[in-house]
């Protein structure tokens, strides 16, 4: 009698799978350029300037600034929005803290719009959330799949606010016939090792307003008017997000190869969307229309299981999966929201002059974010796998979906 592996069943996946390896020979030779010229600093080298560059024409944009980590390139958009204290940036629920912590350094506050069946932003609920407070939306394109960039827009637009795109999860990833980053008013990067490119830690923002840009590039550098020799002058209060040469020497040869990368998790994850359509009671998250899917993680609704109980089960088949992603929404997983700590005993901006209300965030601030997370399953997913590893992935989860007990109500 066939059993699952963990109630002592064999397993379905028995070897372990491909190691992603998204270094290679080019990225060796230009490293050790970078250190031969005894300079790793961005404003006497090159690698720099050129992955800047590079980045702003792979995305059909007219500027890109670097920076250290994709928090720092979404703080260098939030310091190019200039928010003034107490002004309110949305975002989303189900995200990394790098999508939050840039709005509170700036001393605005974050607001959550709640999500819809792709777990990506409604539309709806950022408008409903619009106050006369409100300076920009950060949308976030999770898991490699666009959030609803026309109603976004529009709404955008309409409220004349600024539109963030948070594309940490969706390097080189097509909405309709753009590049995502590309069709908002700033889109941003990250470049932390799991990304679809990578230099370990890294970001980089884009935009096609020269304003915008000019900000940023201060932004990221102390806001020093750098001029040669004489007094130095520092434009406005900013922080110090330079990226190095032997960084940016890592990203330049992955330019060439993002869009392959991406094109193959595609392949790959239409493959296992197709081999999952008929279990029941599990659906893969939907795509946006209009948008490309470039999986950097794959992730699954469960509906007739617990998503431990099934995630578990599922791993111990030899298929690592997550459940829940981040547990709880972001606001409720970072102490910064969920009780208000930020400088020092202040609460502040939440409890300021700047603020005319309570901010609270509670159970009722994005019910459907929790109900997502609390039926998500995710899949680790890159480019090394091979069409093998995908149907090993899916026989496993038939296994488990057809031999998991499900959970009682």
């Amino acid at each position: 009698m066939e059993k699952l592996a963990l109630f002592g069943g064999e397993k379905t996946r028995t070897r372990p799978f491909p190691r992603r390896t998204p270094f290679g020979e080019e990225e060796i030779e230009l490293v050790t350029e970078a250190i031969r010229s005894q300079n790793l600093f961005r404003w006497s080298g090159r690698f720099v300037s050129d992955f800047e560059r590079g980045f702003a024409a792979l995305y059909g944009v007219g500027h890109a600034v670097a920076a250290t980590s994709g928090t720092a390139a979404i703080h260098l958009a939030v310091g190019a929005v200039n928010p003034e204290p107490g002004d309110e940036i949305i975002t989303a629920p189900i995200t990394d803290l790098g999508s939050v912590v840039p709005i509170l350094l700036q001393n605005a506050v974050p607001v959550f719009a709640d999500v819809d069946e792709t777990f990506n932003m409604d539309p709806a609920d950022v408008e409903r959330k619009i106050t006369s407070r409100t300076r920009a939306i950060i949308a976030v394109h999770l898991f490699g799949n666009a959030c609803d960039l026309d109603a976004l827009v529009r709404v955008a637009k309409k409220h004349d606010l600024v539109l963030i795109e948070d594309c940490s999860q969706a390097h080189a990833t097509r909405y309709r016939d753009q590049y995502l980053g590309s069709i908002g008013d700033i889109g941003c990067f990250s470049l932390q090792q799991s990304k679809h490119m990578t230099t370990g830690d890294g970001g980089m923002a884009i935009t096609d307003n020269e304003v915008f840009a000019d900000r940023m590039g201060l932004f990221a550098d102390k806001g020093y008017r750098r001029k040669g020799y004489g007094p130095r002058a520092y434009a406005f209060l900013a922080p110090c997000y330079r990226m190095n040469e032997q960084t940016a020497a890592v990203g330049l040869p992955q330019l060439k190869r993002v869009r392959a990368r991406v094109e193959r998790r595609m392949a790959l994850g239409r493959r296992l969307a197709a081999a999952l359509a008929d279990v029941e009671g599990l659906r893969c998250a939907p795509t946006t229309p209009g948008s490309e899917h470039s999986f950097w993680l794959f992730p699954m609704r469960v509906e007739k299981w617990k998503a431990r109980d099934f995630a578990v089960a599922l791993s111990a088949e030899g298929v690592s999966a997550g459940a829940g992603y981040i547990g709880k929404p972001i606001f409720r997983c970072a102490e910064c929201c969920a009780s208000k700590v930020t400088y020092g005993e202040s609460h502040f901006p939440f409890e300021s002059r700047y603020i005319e209300h309570d901010v609270q965030y509670d159970d009722g601030t994005c019910p459907e974010a929790q109900q997502a997370l609390d039926r998500m399953v995710t899949i680790p997913f890159h480019e090394n796998y091979d069409e093998n590893d995908i149907d090993d992935i899916a026989a496993a989860v038939h296994k488990t979906a057809r031999l998991l007990p499900v959970a009682s109500s």
